[in-house]
């Protein structure tokens, strides 16, 4: 308990650059249980998350060419319930956009009540 990734508040966001490009098919996103926390409450879990692909970079030559490109496209929105396990599995909408992605954003839009900070232990993102 404690050792997560924290942002003050109950919103923030961060960009996971991937190792390769991925063709994503999910994402997971894990938090402690209640009996692992020490004030027996998880409210600084996520709750509400939209998960974002970033098209930085995808037109090759763009980025050398100095254009910038941060066009973000939404995969899905999903909320994770501090009422279920740990880690939490939500399938994604990449049929939308079937191409690989090197860039993946989560936007936190919410916690489930802690108004001093959000925590987030683990995000795993799954595709080919």
């Amino acid at each position: 308990p404690g050792n997560c990734w924290a942002f003050k508040g109950h919103q923030g966001q961060v960009v996971i650059r991937l190792p390769a490009r991925v063709y994503l098919t999910a994402i997971t996103v894990q938090h402690i249980t209640k009996d692992a926390s020490p004030s027996g409450t998880i409210i600084s879990a996520p709750k509400d998350i939209a998960v974002f692909v970033s098209l930085l970079g995808t037109s090759g030559g763009d980025l050398a060419l100095g254009k910038n490109r941060e066009e973000e496209t939404l995969l899905g929105m999903l909320t994770y319930d501090v009422e279920k396990g740990p880690t939490q599995t939500f399938p994604l909408k990449n049929m939308l956009l079937p191409r690989a992605f090197s860039h993946v954003k989560l936007l936190v839009k919410s916690n489930w009540g802690n108004p001093w900070y959000t925590c987030i232990y683990r995000v795993q993102v799954h595709g080919k």
